[in-house]
């Protein structure tokens, strides 16, 4: 197949891999709390959801060894595209159902979680494969970037469509039904455009050994060999604090936005929430993600990591401020919603940036979804404990605590830096 420009799949492909990602943890989240779900149920329920992104190095492996990477993406896509059909269907027919309703949508969502880790690793693997050294570093904010928008397409279009079908309908489970079947058939157009976008580069070969004792062994290697570099315990303790202000505010911000004044929240509609996701939230993302890969391109990421920390955690402060004056115009809003994923379109920058630093050398493709695997673990675990902390706490003083959660990323940034090339990442 003939070499294909990387502006042709790279966006794609990574708007792709988000999709089913947010759709499993994000909207599953906004869908719960608007079929009446409590906030520690749903907190509890939806924060599980990122169990197949943290053990997925225990078959990362196996997409290392088999089949080419191309191949994988390909065909989780089309296994996804029939999970997406199954999950509009599955849907409790009434608000207020009981969790045990619940559990065939679940069961769903678990499936499409295990088939987008699969699918991350594969794509993941195929982007370092498919790239130079250099194009990696240049397309990394382009990859971010497009992997923030579908977020914001999940938690903005797609929540629109909700809102406006309930709007019209009266009838929350159908919109959200309705809403699942769009998503499905535009992941099937995805899916088609990559048969015949997806280049196939030599390096994203198939290995000649297949033997069960030879997948072991390479099994075992990919491990020891992680564990072994020189800064895989600080880039460890990098993923699992850097992104905490995020673990924690993740869960509870949907909730937040569309609970009633009288329990604390903003009171927005699903209409209003999707559209502010849409519009500023799209603009502030696209800027922060682009300008972060310019910018530490140009300084390198160990010279970029203070202000892309703070850039991540900071904007957490607008929550509190929201939290604790409520009655504020929609317009207000919007302008804190664009802060927010400005910086953390800015600030993961330097996260994916420093993943493939730390997966660099032999068995790349595993080792990244080790490292991709850490971060599940930084926002499945304090999201277990998230609705219970804020049910216990109340908005206002939950978000205090989300922003004394900065101290950690601070603490990340100063583990990171030890040992890393002042050069690193820059062109």
């Amino acid at each position: 197949m003939k070499s294909r420009s990387p502006w042709l799949w790279v966006p794609t492909l990574y708007f792709a891999e988000g999709i089913p990602y947010f759709v499993v943890n994000n909207i599953s989240v906004i869908l719960f709390k608007k079929m009446g779900m409590g906030n520690a149920d749903m907190a509890l329920y939806t924060s599980l959801l990122y169990l197949p992104w943290l053990v997925k190095p225990f078959w990362s492996p196996f997409v290392d060894i088999l089949r080419t990477k191309r191949w994988w993406v390909l065909a989780m896509q089309l296994l996804m595209t029939a999970l997406f059909l199954g999950l509009s269907f599955s849907l409790p027919g009434r608000t207020g159902a009981e969790v045990s309703l619940f559990m065939v949508t679940l069961v769903l969502f678990w499936i499409t979680a295990f088939a987008s880790a699969t699918h991350d690793i594969a794509a993941d693997g195929f982007y370092m494969l498919a790239l130079t050294g250099k194009e990696q570093s240049l397309f990394v904010g382009i990859r971010t970037t497009f992997y923030r928008i579908a977020n914001l397409f999940v938690q903005g279009a797609l929540v629109v469509l909700a809102g406006v079908l309930e709007n019209r309908t009266g009838n929350i489970p159908r919109s959200w039904r309705l809403t699942l079947l769009c998503a499905a058939v535009i992941w099937a157009a995805l899916s088609l455009y990559h048969l015949w976008a997806l280049p196939a580069p030599p390096a994203d070969a198939v290995r000649r050994q297949h033997s069960a004792r030879a997948v072991l062994s390479e099994f075992a290697r990919t491990f020891t060999t992680f564990f072994r570099k020189p800064l895989a315990w600080a880039g460890i303790a990098f993923m699992l604090l850097y992104r905490l202000p995020e673990a924690f505010a993740l869960k509870i911000l949907p909730a937040f936005l569309v609970d009633p004044l009288s329990d604390g929240g903003m009171g927005l509609s699903t209409v209003d929430f999707g559209l502010i996701n849409n519009t500023v939230g799209v603009v502030g993302i696209v800027a922060g993600g682009i300008l972060g890969g310019v910018y530490v391109s140009r300084r390198g990421l160990r010279n970029s990591l203070w202000l892309m920390a703070a850039a991540l955690a900071l904007p957490c402060a607008v929550y509190l401020y929201m939290a604790l004056v409520q009655a504020v115009p929609l317009w207000v809003v919007g302008v804190c919603v664009f802060i927010e994923q400005f910086g953390y379109g800015f600030g993961f920058t330097a996260y994916s940036l420093y993943m493939i630093y730390v997966s660099e050398g032999e068995f790349k493709t595993s080792h990244y979804s080790l490292c991709t695997a850490f971060m599940a673990a930084s926002m499945m675990l304090p999201g277990l404990v998230a609705g219970i902390l804020q049910e216990a706490m109340g908005y206002a003083w939950y978000f205090g605590l989300v922003l004394l959660c900065s101290l950690a990323t601070a603490a990340a940034v100063v583990i990171a830096r030890r040992g890393l090339p002042a050069d690193f990442g820059q062109k």
